[in-house]
């Protein structure tokens, strides 16, 4: 029974026999105590006053005594208004820091044999990786990271957008206008190459539009006429009738975009257990919808298109193959779904995609749900908001968006600048100095990125996500170095920690707080997985950064008179420390030893 069922179980217990009154330990909640007050630990009394029969002020005090008379890690309380704030025992925070240091594992639970598909990134290959690849990449890749600390299995799969209209455009405007440009001689990566060629597609169709709109057809006929948009759709059925040229022109242009995609992976630190590509799974669908029209799930319309009534469900009717026979994208989703738990049988599967897919999400479960697919009900969508910036919204069509290569260069350019200013580089070798930028940089971009919750709308900052004040990455690795050149200095000093036992010590305040907050990580890398939300141990590992700052600031380790003092207080950093390397870890964070 870990601390805070204990005292859950003591809170109930008390309600038993101080208010003759059942109160079950899971309906015990606590806060933490602010600041200002002695306790970790606040129990609010308000809501129980028909219960108790008693003002705030005395329910809590009644409470306090049997806490402190019965529960053996409690040793004090006080009551502010209807406030109980429990403070803990010294020996119970020392006890807990000598088993967190005896257990390099902390916070990491063994595998329960549960298996999870996590799928991500899902780019197309027309354009190169933008910002808002960044935040679905690092959501997805520290969902994955946080679910198998969990204990789970977990397989990382990207399913590709390699095929339809948008790709087409990209090769018809390479094929009018390429001069059989290739990566090479443009100097470009694969990816920005051909991304360029989807920017020059649109121009040249936006002029055609406002072409045919100056000879007085509407907005919408003369998208839908012009020529660009005519040829774009004739390479794609070309594509789809198999046609040599055609699929060679689109072997050539996705191996470029591949290679450009695989130098972005590896810069940003993630990788793929399988990689689908939609060419291969968009007819899939074709016999599910069969077999749903056998069972009535779906229905035919006398142009022999099929769909699906989801009214029942609040939701509406969908189409799932068109009147021409040809699949739509709910079609092809439904076949991978198929393909993917064929491939790897797990006990749930989770599509990281923008918010803007909700919908699409709804329908794919529900009709999944209706065919009587054993695993759907193990299908989440982890829906996650824009990314915008200060200069605002990113169009990929107009080459306005934030490229990935581009954001990640800056961000080292920055880091490179601001830690050199900062003359954190003292002693380092050239190759440990552009190290130590790498890992500052991508270290400033994912915390950032994932330091909000997933479900919100959020505004990215270049300049401020690298600062090593605040709410930062920086902040946090900083604190990682900080520490490790303390561990050094202990190492030197022939500091020996086997066989020191730390619960018999009277702890400072700041001291028991460290330690309050290092025992909280298991339940918040549990919090983080059910709840999908790596923010929480982003916040987390913040939080106790800053609280060993604290610490670190009021209280001396080495000029400590009492040995056993020192001892504990370098075994308090070397617990921080490799809590804050295992917590960032799970972000896909590096931390560097020394800065």
């Amino acid at each position: 029974m870990n601390l805070e069922e204990q005292l859950k179980e003591g809170i109930s217990q008390a309600f038993k026999e101080v208010f003759n009154h059942e109160l079950a330990a899971q309906d015990v909640a606590f806060q933490p105590t602010r600041k200002e007050f002695e306790g970790s630990h606040t129990f609010v009394t308000f809501p129980y006053l028909k219960v108790t029969g008693k003002n705030p002020e005395e329910a809590g005090k009644l409470l306090g005594d049997f806490l402190v008379a019965h529960v053996g890690v409690v040793s004090a309380y006080n009551v502010v208004k209807g406030f109980l704030n429990i403070t803990m025992s010294d020996t119970l925070w020392g006890k807990t820091l000598s088993e967190v240091y005896a257990n390099p594992s902390f916070g990491v639970s063994v595998p329960h044999g549960g298996k999870v598909m996590v799928e991500f990134s899902s780019p197309n290959t027309n354009k190169p990786l933008h910002l808002g690849h960044l935040r679905n990449n690092f959501l997805g890749d520290s969902t994955s990271r946080i679910l198998h600390a969990h204990g789970y299995e977990v397989f990382k799969v990207n399913l590709v957008n390699d095929r339809g209209i948008h790709i087409c455009k990209s090769m018809l405007a390479y094929s009018k206008w390429g001069n059989s440009e290739t990566p090479e001689s443009a100097g470009l990566k694969g990816d920005h190459l051909i991304g360029k060629y989807y920017v020059i597609f649109d121009k040249e169709y936006k002029k055609e539009i406002e072409t045919l709109k100056a000879q007085g057809i509407d907005e919408e006929a003369a998208k839908k006429k012009a020529p660009l948009i005519l040829e774009a759709q004739t390479v794609l059925k070309k594509w789809e009738e198999n046609d040599p040229e055609t699929v060679s022109l689109w072997k050539l242009m996705n191996g470029w975009v591949y290679e450009g995609f695989d130098a972005t992976y590896k810069a940003m630190g993630v990788s793929f257990d399988k990689m689908y590509q939609e060419s291969n799974t968009y007819l899939l669908g074709k016999d599910i919808v069969d077999e749903g029209l056998a069972k009535g799930v779906f229905y035919k319309k006398e142009d022999g298109s099929v769909w699906a009534d989801l009214t029942e469900e609040g939701l509406d009717h969908k189409l799932v193959l068109r009147s021409d026979g040809t699949s739509v994208y709910m079609t092809q989703d439904l076949g991978t779904a198929d393909m993917k738990y064929a491939d790897y049988p797990f006990n749930k599967s989770i599509y990281v995609v923008g918010n803007e897919q909700d919908y699409h999400f709804k329908v794919l479960f529900s009709i999944l749900k209706r065919l009587g697919r054993s695993y759907a009900d193990g299908l989440y969508h982890l829906s996650y908001g824009m990314v915008d910036l200060p200069s605002g919204k990113m169009k990929s069509r107009e080459g306005t968006v934030v490229d990935a290569d581009e954001l990640i260069q800056e961000m080292l350019d920055t880091a490179e600048k601001h830690t050199t200013e900062l003359g954190k580089i003292e002693g380092f070798t050239e190759a440990e100095a552009k190290e130590l930028y790498n890992t500052l940089a991508l270290g400033a971009l994912k915390y950032y990125l994932l330091k909000v919750d997933p479900k919100k709308r959020m505004l990215f900052n270049p300049q401020e996500s690298v600062e090593f004040h605040g709410h930062t990455g920086p902040f946090v690795q900083y604190t990682h170095a900080r520490i490790t050149a303390i561990l050094r200095k202990a190492e030197q000093l022939s500091i020996e920690l086997k066989g020191f036992d730390p619960s018999a010590l009277e702890l400072e305040t700041l001291e028991a707080e460290v330690i309050r907050v290092i025992a909280d990580f298991p339940d918040k890398v549990r919090v983080a997985a059910e709840e999908l939300n790596p923010a929480v141990v982003a916040n987390y590992v913040f939080e106790l950064a800053k609280e060993y700052n604290r610490f670190y600031t009021e209280h001396s380790i080495f000029n400590e008179d009492n040995e056993e003092k020192v001892k504990l207080r370098v075994m308090l950093s070397l617990v921080v420390a490799r809590t804050i390397k295992t917590g960032m870890g799970l972000l896909g964070i590096d931390v560097p030893d020394r800065m």
